[in-house]
């Protein structure tokens, strides 16, 4: 196997190795690591992380970020609970609403007003939050828990954690949206090169539309997760969410740059990162080491650091044929552009009726 083999395979299934490695470690090293408690509250934890990255993944790989899906969950678990009294669905629809109005927004303000993705998602991050501690009223808002919502985030069905269900579900609606649809095609294309995309007619800002409203609506029901699995809209949640969203989708090997991602290497990410801390507070309970809430926070920082490291030098290897690629595509699609033209010109020049013989 070639050097360059090796490392195309490292950046493709890395991830997944690394979650292997871990699992494996904490098997040999932790009692009950693999008990069924443990597995439960880690899916059922992660679930929100997982719902938020997946939106996230998307947005990324149009080139894309969005920096309000933290400040958009929090929103969506107050109008959850400030629903919940109605019933489960109505609380459900509430919060996921909620997300999707927060999307349509940041999706206008990119696609129609044309304001950087940063500074637009950025805005929204900050009204958002804003508008959930002004319904909260700067407290938690408890749940209805006669109307049976709290059952999204608490219960089982089939002996695994509803939310995961959830996460699973999303996860493979993705994944089929990304490798068998034209729009996920379209996603790829608006993130390698969006001029190019729209020289060859592909839609680039309604893909990019779909995409943040996906996004919005997807944090919405991390939000419904989250308050229905805690008993409590929470106004003040959903800090840093979005830097844990964009490191899973980056150490899943999704470029930063658009253009490369995987739905199924996001969730691998996502794993990677909750069980990676489910270690951490195994080795605290068994007195080895005392890290802290806190040393988090500083773990995901340089892990996230090491992971863009490696990530621009494997990337930087394959710079010369994505340039190629890059290339050729344009040249495509100058020369559907010249033909097009062409065509138009020679449908002008013909008469309005033919002859008659």
């Amino acid at each position: 196997m070639t050097r360059a083999r090796l490392i195309s395979l490292l950046g493709s299934y890395g991830v997944v190795l690394a979650l292997l490695l871990l699992i494996l470690f904490g098997w040999a090293r932790y009692d009950y690591f693999l008990g069924f408690f443990n597995i439960s509250s880690v899916l059922r934890y992660n679930a929100m992380f997982a719902l938020v990255a997946l939106g996230m993944c998307f947005v990324i790989m149009t080139g894309g970020i969005d920096l309000s899906v933290g400040s958009t969950a929090a929103l969506g678990s107050v109008v959850a609970a400030l629903a919940s009294p109605q019933g489960a669905w109505i609380g459900l629809g509430a919060g996921m609403g909620a997300g999707l109005c927060v999307g349509f927004i940041n999706a206008i303000l990119v696609t129609r007003l044309k304001i950087m993705p940063f500074v637009a998602t950025l805005a929204m991050m900050l009204a958002a939050s804003g508008t959930a501690l002004l319904l909260a009223d700067n407290q938690s808002v408890s749940v209805s828990y006669e109307s049976g919502f709290t059952s999204i985030g608490q219960d089982n069905f089939l002996g695994f954690p509803i939310p995961a269900w959830i996460a699973i579900v999303a996860y493979v609606i993705g994944w089929l949206i990304l490798n068998f649809t034209s729009t996920g095609r379209g996603v790829l294309a608006v993130g390698g090169n969006e001029d190019a995309t729209r020289l060859m007619g592909l839609p680039a800002d309604r893909i990019k539309f779909l995409v943040y409203l996906a996004s919005g609506g997807l944090a919405g029901l991390a939000g419904v997760i989250l308050a229905s699995q805690f008993g409590a809209g929470q106004p003040i949640e959903g800090v840093g969410w979005e830097l844990f969203a964009i490191a899973a989708v980056v150490v899943g090997g999704t470029l930063l740059t658009g253009g490369v991602g995987s739905v199924g290497a996001t969730l691998a990410g996502v794993l990677l990162l909750g069980i990676l801390f489910n270690v951490l507070n195994f080795e605290n309970g068994k007195g080895w080491i005392s890290l802290s809430a806190y040393w988090q926070s500083v773990i995901r920082g340089l892990f996230l650091l090491v992971v863009v490291i490696l990530q621009a030098k494997f990337s930087s290897r394959g710079s010369c044929r994505g340039q190629g690629l890059l290339i050729w595509a344009r040249c495509q699609s100058s020369v559907l552009l010249m033909h097009s033209r062409s065509m138009r010109r020679r449908s002008n020049r013909l008469p309005a009726r033919l002859p008659r013989f």
